[in-house]
């Protein structure tokens, strides 16, 4: 931990030289020294604030990465990456680097710390607190993600602002993190400073709002098997009654609006990019035909695809150009989707490089601009069908009533299972369905494997390795299904180089006894 914190230490203090932007979106760290007497106006801790956001967007790679490799939706052929996919890692692969992620908790940390000292006339409380409200939000998120991933990491709460304090620091447990992550989130809301909407347009998906603190704590306890609070967060977003609420798009053909042009009503948080500004991503070196690994569908995930699409074909729609929220994600490599979607044997991400949902030929995104989200309102809807069904049978009617929102606007049938024949596990698989076609690309899928095998003491261990089995499609399977019986493997090894710089890091289980 000491190396990726003396990292830290180097970003803040970058960045904190750094006193004002002509463009909020594009803070880039000037190489100066920070001192205390830096935090002197409301734009010192905006500019603070700036750049926990651009360190977001650094991240993306490796959230997107983290949230796929192993779920059996995508697959790369970069064979640093395939040590993520085929749980075949060491603690030196870059991959299970997590410093992207501290960057921004101490983005975080240095705000919680010196904007409430702030001596500025116009810096009034509410401003205040809706800064808190987004650094609070930062670090949540962080930690979340680091559970996820490692289970147990470093719980770092203080600003690491120059070389004077110490960088070695022990896990915390999951549980100590966990609850670390709801109080932050309750510490930002509790002030009713989080703001619903900003002035600007763009920042009220742009940046955090209350809506997106609801959504992480919903996700938090969805995680933490705490499934009345999970609901109750879900319903501040679902049963909102404000006029610029996150709202669910019903209609089919909105669908690719929330990825092109982005910022849609059903967003809640989702990290922006502007080409006008010169700001770019790097999703065509992970999405498109021309990358020389790209992430690209699985096998599993293709037959699904044509799954879909097929079942829209026998109930009416025309065969002509995509269908399905799968196809309508992709493209295939000869530039033409028109009737060719049965026959073809591969497939590249289109939502991040498209215009609409035609082909290739005719809409292809002119700048590596695609906003990348974070929370949307269907999310929030499955997330809280998932609680339902694990609440018992007496809330799965509300459950399947979820689903069907999700299938219909994807122009699906019904799930008409009946509720009398139904039970837990298949209720879950169908969730998790149509989260996995909802949400390719977007970094959830693995989560919301791992969430199936971890709940009720690992009772569904079995099929979560199943389906990670099923998706995966290149290594050996009889090394995944020794590898997944120990549930650390399931979590990534700390990296090597903060072992060795803190003497009280101590390795994730399977890599310090099998590696």
């Amino acid at each position: 931990m000491k190396h990726t914190l003396i990292k830290i230490t180097c970003a803040i203090c970058a960045i904190c030289g750094f006193s004002s932007c002509n463009d909020w979106l594009d803070i880039l760290p000037n190489n100066e020294q920070v001192t205390d007497d830096y935090w002197k106006s409301k734009e010192d801790v905006e500019a603070v604030i700036a750049s926990g956001y651009y360190y977001m967007r650094q991240a993306v790679p490796t959230i997107i990465k983290w949230g796929e490799l192993r779920g059996g939706a995508l697959y790369t052929q970069n064979s640093g990456d395939a040590k993520l996919q085929d749980f075949n890692m060491l603690p030196t692969n870059s991959i299970c680097d997590w410093s992207a992620i501290y960057k921004i908790i101490g983005m975080a940390n240095s705000v919680i710390l010196y904007a409430p000292g702030v001596k500025d006339n116009t810096y009034y409380d509410a401003i205040r607190n809706s800064h808190l409200a987004e650094a609070y939000f930062m670090r949540a998120y962080c930690y979340l993600l680091l559970v996820k991933n490692y289970k147990e990491v470093p719980l770092v709460l203080s600003a690491y602002v120059n070389d004077k304090a110490s960088f070695d620091l022990a896990k915390s447990t999951e549980a100590e993190i966990i609850a670390q992550i709801k109080d932050d989130v309750k510490t930002a809301l509790a002030t009713g400073a989080a703001k619903g909407t900003y002035e600007e347009e763009w920042a009220t998906k742009g940046r955090v709002t209350k809506w997106a603190l609801y959504a992480l704590m919903a996700d938090a306890c969805l995680w933490s098997e705490d499934y009345d609070q999970c609901i109750e967060y879900c319903d501040l977003i679902l049963n909102a009654k404000d006029n610029f609420r996150p709202a669910f798009m019903s209609n089919t053909n909105d669908w690719y609006t929330m990825f092109y042009p982005g910022n849609s009503n059903e967003s809640i948080l989702e990290l922006n990019w502007d080409y006008s500004q010169s700001q770019t991503n790097n999703f065509a070196s992970l999405f498109t035909l021309s990358a020389s690994s790209p992430l690209r569908p699985t096998a599993e995930a293709v037959a699904m695809m044509k799954q879909e699409t097929q079942t829209l074909v026998d109930g009416g729609m025309s065969a002509e150009g995509r269908m399905g929220r799968m196809l309508l994600a992709t493209y295939v490599p000869d530039g033409s989707a028109l009737n060719t979607w049965p026959t073809a044997n591969q497939y590249y991400i289109w939502k991040y490089y498209g215009t609409d949902v035609q082909d290739i030929t005719g809409g292809a995104r002119p700048y590596q601009d695609a906003n990348f989200i974070l929370y949307r309102v269907a999310e929030v809807i499955l997330i809280k069908a998932q609680a339902l069904t694990m609440k018992g049978e007496g809330s799965w009617a509300e459950a399947v009533t979820l689903i069907n929102k999700i299938r219909n606007r994807a122009a699906l049938p019904d799930y008409n299972a009946s509720l009398s024949e139904l039970d837990e596990l298949t209720l879950l698989e169908e969730i998790l369905n149509q989260k996995e076609m909802e949400f390719m690309a977007e970094g959830k899928r693995w989560y919301d494997l791992l969430w199936l095998g971890r709940i009720s003491n690992s009772k569904y261990k079995t099929q979560f390795i199943a389906k990670v089995l099923l998706g995966n499609q290149t290594t050996n399977q009889q090394w995944i299904l020794s590898v997944l019986q120990d549930p650390n493997a399931w979590y990534m090894p700390l990296p090597q180089a903060d072992i060795e710089h803190n003497k009280l890091l101590v390795q994730n289980p399977y890599y310090s006894s099998t590696k």
